[in-house]
């Protein structure tokens, strides 16, 4: 490789299938550093490798697999399973580290590689700049195992019932979900059979969308990106709650029994407050990013609940609540982490647990999540040529600092650059609808003047 440009970015690699750096020549020289990391100091060396629907993973999966091989560490592939999976399983299964292969909520067209360290967790940023400077440098060639020690690659059955037993232990013994009627949408992704399977073995009358996976088909015209189908069904079927994870099932959104949609802040919220009521909220302190709606912290400070805030990526909140020994953190896209539990995002996890609360108190989710009062927020993505430094936009910083000023207290104005996408992002909030929406495409329309 002879460019020093970032590979890695917000979570992961990500990008188009079979361009760079999302080609196969890239997943091997990926595997073979990762290998070389990793290796541990024991004589049994193993990565795992888990995938989601996407028809190019079988291609990423096999790439992967070789150069993992030819540093002299064994594979263990798991087929189709959600990324939270993958990183229980990587600790469970006791693997120096774990690779899954997914763009999450992106078209099928995109894909990605998500790492995972020996305990469940992603990886810090030295990290991934440790990796990249290995591929920039050609040396891995030098790292290659001898003939009679290069690695073997094997595929295990029994993957997807280990990470349903698990997930059915977050629940308490005394309660099931008998008389829950659940809706669940699996985006055609990941957890297309084992969503359906612990719903179902927990009690609940299970209802399905988006599990007829084509490699194609993924988080199209589904799932949380797409939960149009699964309000409509909810409203039709008369359900007492609608599940919508993404591709890899690593985030969720919700539907109350009247047909609203409940995103991650909500979620966030409404756990929060049963947890601090059962004094299971340790340091009485929620994680969520710069993105999280004001609603929350209000309501966060009406239950005498503390808001620690994070740039975006849920690795980075996960980051902040294991430095401050908290355990309930996410995103308002759906991104829960719950550290007692698991140590990443968990769509199926969180929805149990709110499933959990509905149980507990016998109320259905639309009185539940009342009083979580969110913001209006509007947001503009701008496709972008070059991610100039914002500060440097001498223009544009005013036009920021005149919509700031206009909100006051009551509002927020946050412009960023997608750590994913060839993008910039503006985020504007406050209490009227109209006024948000505005200044949003005001601050927007000088950004890309500013960029042009």
């Amino acid at each position: 490789m002879t460019t020093s440009k970032r590979l890695f970015g917000t979570d992961g690699v990500r990008g188009t299938a079979g361009v760079h750096p999302m080609t196969a020549e890239m997943a091997l020289q990926l595997g073979q550093a990762v290998a070389h990391v990793f290796r541990g100091g024991r004589n049994l060396h193993r990565i795992l490798i888990a995938k989601d629907t996407r028809l190019s993973g079988y291609m990423f999966e096999d790439a992967l697999a070789a150069g993992i091989c030819s540093m002299g560490v064994d594979v263990i592939q798991v087929g189709p399973l959600p990324t939270p999976a993958l990183a229980f399983l990587t600790t469970d299964m006791r693997c120096d580290a774990g690779v899954m292969i997914s763009a999450s909520h992106n078209p099928y067209t995109d894909n990605g590689l998500k790492f995972f360290a020996h305990d469940g967790f992603k990886l810090p940023d030295e990290v991934e700049r440790h990796i990249e400077a290995l591929i920039q440098s050609g040396e891995l060639g030098e790292h290659r195992a001898d003939t009679e020690a290069i690695g073997h690659a094997r595929r295990i059955e029994d993957a997807a019932g280990r990470y349903v037993v698990f997930l059915k232990n977050t629940v308490p013994l005394d309660l099931t979900l008998e008389g829950l009627h659940v809706v669940l949408d699996c985006a055609n992704g990941a957890a297309y059979r084992v969503g359906p399977t612990v719903l179902e073995e927990l009690g609940a009358r299970v209802e399905t969308i988006g599990v007829e996976p084509d490699g194609r088909n993924i988080n199209a015209g589904c799932g949380s990106l797409h939960p149009e189908k699964l309000v409509a069904r909810v409203k039709q079927s008369g359900a007492d709650i609608g599940i919508a994870v993404d591709g890899d099932a690593d985030r969720v959104l919700l539907v109350t029994e009247q047909g609203e949609l409940v995103d991650g802040d909500t979620i966030l919220s409404l756990c929060a407050e049963d947890r601090a009521e059962r004094k299971q909220l340790r340091g009485g302190t929620v994680v969520a990013t710069v993105m999280s709606n004001l609603g929350l912290e209000h309501r966060l400070a009406e239950l005498g609940v503390a808001l620690v805030r994070t740039q975006v990526g849920d690795r980075y909140v996960v980051e902040a609540m294991r430095q401050g020994g908290f355990v309930l953190g996410g995103e308002q896209s759906g991104h829960i982490v719950f550290l007692d539990h698991g140590t990443t995002g968990d769509g199926l996890l969180a929805a149990l647990q709110v499933l959990s609360v509905m149980k507990r108190r016998e109320r259905p989710l639309s009185e539940l999540v009342a009083k979580t009062k969110l913001f209006p927020q509007a947001q503009v993505d701008l496709l972008v040529a070059h991610k100039r430094p914002l500060k440097e936009l001498a223009n544009f910083q005013r036009h920021l600092r005149k919509a700031e000023q206009s909100l006051g207290q009551r509002g927020r104005v946050l412009v960023r650059y997608s750590g994913t996408e060839p993008k910039a992002r503006v985020m504007v909030e406050g209490e009227d609808e109209a006024r948000v929406r505005t200044l949003a495409s005001e601050l927007a329309d000088a950004l890309r003047r500013a960029l042009a």
